[in-house]
């Protein structure tokens, strides 16, 4: 199994403070500089750096994959797709590491032992391996689509790993929210109210977090989680979401402090881009005071469903309270259902 070619690569140079790209040319080493000591904008610098050495050269028509750059593929998808999607910054992420590993190898170097490959040589979860492969495969298929590859190669995926069922019990969110309450005090103006909204909608954490003023109508007391212009998706977001009581209660407390056009959940009027998780961030630093382990934003989300369920909701409610399918929702939750499996043993008692 041979090494990855990495190619162009990033180098800090401490007595400049950048970093630069470090290339070879006929044996002789190059550099440019990124202009940058971020080390995020160096990676994406690198990666258009890599798509603009290929592009004056690219001939015209579908190519072979053995004729096509990963580096051009990834570019190519990155620029027509990637911003009229929901999230282009977490494609733009999972190209980094792509990239860093393919280097200037063609597509056709992509067999199932080179996706293995890539997955030890990430070392990351298979859920992480699995969406940053999901990209380059789609990627591939982007440019069998618009004429610019002739077909796509096989991108073996790792095994989807299985949920979690992890939920908090009743004392477990006091106490998280309790927390809360308790930290710093600008994180206590924002934190609790994020952690009630996701409790008690089943809200997706982007969604808190992009939700305006303008879309809650407390008179009528519903939430509207999908903005207006907003692209949709396949994570559908409820729409005219009724507000319960105790959620409507610090809603209207928190109205007193922002704005018509203001984020909801914000920093002293400023977005939040990202709450953090059980190991980082307000979010995170919340959890270890109140000693709870293996707890994220969706965990809040997972809770609601899980809460609903055990109190007798139809699934079909839940469905439409979280905005999933009938059959995810069945898949997710039934089991936590006082009535589940109860027709079934029913049947098996007249037998």
């Amino acid at each position: 199994m041979p090494r990855p070619n990495r190619g162009a690569s990033l180098e800090f140079i401490a007595e400049r403070g950048k970093f630069y790209v470090v290339w070879f040319e006929a044996g002789r080493k190059r550099k440019r500089s990124t202009g940058t000591s971020d080390s995020r904008e160096a990676e994406a610098y690198l990666s258009q750096f890599i798509a603009e050495r290929h592009r004056a050269a690219r001939p015209a028509g579908p190519r072979d994959p053995g004729q096509f750059l990963i580096a051009e593929a990834l570019d190519y998808y990155g620029t027509e797709h990637a911003p009229m999607t929901a999230a282009p910054e977490r494609i733009a992420y999972a190209m980094i590491p792509l990239l860093d590993f393919w280097g200037e190898r063609a597509v056709g170097d992509v067999t199932k032992e080179t996706c293995r490959a890539y997955n030890r040589w990430r070392n990351r979860s298979a859920g992480t391996v699995r969406k940053e492969l999901s990209i380059l495969r789609a990627a591939f298929n982007f440019a069998v689509e618009n004429g610019r590859l002739t077909r796509a190669p096989f991108v073996e995926l790792p095994e989807a790993p299985e949920g979690k069922d992890r939920w908090l019990t009743k004392t477990e969110a006091a106490r998280f929210l309790e927390a809360a309450r308790t930290g710093r005090s600008d994180v206590r103006l924002y934190l609790p109210l994020f952690i009630m909204i996701a409790l008690y909608t089943g809200a997706r954490k982007g969604a808190i977090l992009s939700l305006r003023w303008h879309q809650v109508d407390l008179e009528a007391r519903r939430i509207d989680f999908n903005a207006v212009g907003e692209r949709r998706t396949a994570k559908r977001k409820v729409r005219g979401q009724p507000i319960p009581d105790r959620l409507y209660t610090a809603l209207r407390l928190a109205r007193r402090r922002g704005s018509d056009l203001g984020f909801v959940v914000h920093d002293k009027g400023r977005r939040i881009k990202d709450i953090g998780d059980s190991s980082s961030g307000s979010f995170g630093s919340a959890c270890s005071r109140a000693g709870l382990e293996e707890v994220s934003p969706h965990t809040l989300r997972h809770t609601c469903g899980t809460w609903m369920a055990q109190r007798g909701v139809a699934m079909h409610e839940i469905a439409g309270w979280l905005g999933h399918t009938t059959a995810r929702t069945t898949e997710l939750y039934a089991h936590h259902h006082p009535d589940f499996m109860e027709n079934a043993r029913r049947a098996a008692d007249r037998r």
